[in-house]
């Protein structure tokens, strides 16, 4: 397939930019090199696929209109995986306007590219933050997700039904899917595990908010490209037994579905930091926190969805997880710090 990778220099637009070059198909990655963490990162992930035959990159914002529409007619793809996002749960509190142009404007701008030359599948990124103030665990795609508690969260709801309107109105099979707080190698450096790493190995105390009580459901870096190879390589249908009097939340009548890919084994934050001390032999100094605005005590992917059907279920141990990116981490700061 030819398929276009939006934010192809990210932390998963990467991994799965190489996937997919991997099993031989063309990949276009899209992505803006913006500066919101330090983007030699991100030069370094691309690094890694950039000279590929397969492969072509172009340096680009997706809330440039004619830019897209541009791409989509010199191009001509098969699917589209778009994971370009202004992302931040915590930043969307001090920079809503960001998450407007880049989740909202920028995703209609994709799903016009699909419309307009007859994309045969629509994956997009939602995120486990939908499902806000829910407390009904494990979380499911078939609750009611209307109430966020960030505009982040708020945003990727929007994609979830700006992504059904195209499904329904045009016959574009879409599918959102919901992650569940991703990690390993060549992750972002404004998450929790890099923060956490960064500080234990420069003898800092580490920040531990809502006192160390959250539980979340970490899923690593490759269960999560396997997750989105096989659910890009099957377009959406239509669910044939969905009744508008009794509305299911996570399919429709239209092409439309969304997924939960998540480890379904939620984790204490504190037993996730344990793993972490194991993996770099470091004792953290612990600084506990009350929960911070926007955030959420716990999340728990209900996945029975993923492993019916497409016979998958995140299988990495977190410990295994954490000891790659411990490696990693460590390496990519050495050779950080010397350049």
């Amino acid at each position: 397939m030819k398929v276009l990778v939006t934010g192809s220099a990210g932390f998963i637009g990467s991994a799965l930019s190489l996937r997919l070059l991997e099993r031989g198909d063309q990949v276009i990655g899209v992505d803006n090199h913006n500066h919101y963490y330090d983007p030699s990162l991100k030069e370094a992930r691309l690094a890694r696929h950039a000279n590929h035959p397969g492969y072509t990159h172009i340096r680009m914002n997706i809330e440039d209109r004619s830019g897209v529409e541009k791409l989509f007619e010199e191009q001509q793809f098969d699917g589209v995986v778009n994971l370009a996002a202004q992302v931040g749960i915590r930043n969307s509190l001090k920079n809503p306007l960001a998450y407007i142009d880049a989740n909202l404007v920028g995703f209609g701008h994709i799903l016009e590219g699909c419309r307009n030359h007859q994309v045969g599948h629509l994956v997009y990124a939602s995120s486990s933050s939908v499902y806000g103030a829910n407390s009904k665990m494990p979380f499911s795609i078939h609750d009611n997700v209307d109430h966020p508690v960030s505009l982040y969260a708020a945003t990727k709801k929007a994609n979830e039904l700006m992504a059904h309107t195209y499904s329904h109105l045009y016959g574009l099979p879409t599918t959102g899917l919901r992650l569940f707080t991703v990690y390993g190698p060549w992750s972002r450096p404004d998450m929790a595990l890099q923060k956490f790493a960064r500080a234990m190995l420069a003898g800092e105390k580490i920040k531990i908010y809502n006192y160390g009580k959250h539980r979340r459901d970490f899923t690593y870096i490759d269960d999560v490209v396997e997750a989105i190879v096989r659910v890009l390589d099957r377009p959406a249908s239509p669910n044939p037994a969905w009744d508008g009097a009794r509305p299911d939340a996570g399919s429709s009548n239209a092409p439309w579905r969304i997924y939960n890919i998540g480890n379904n084994k939620p984790v204490k934050l504190l037993d996730y930091i344990e793993a972490l001390e194991e993996a770099l032999e470091i004792t953290a100094q612990k600084e506990l926190l009350p929960l911070q605005p926007g955030d959420v005590p716990d999340t728990y992917a209900d996945i029975d969805e993923l492993v019916r059907e497409f016979d998958f279920k995140p299988s990495t141990p977190l410990k295994t997880g954490m000891k790659n990116f411990a490696q990693w981490y460590r390496e990519w700061r050495k050779n950080h710090d010397q350049s």
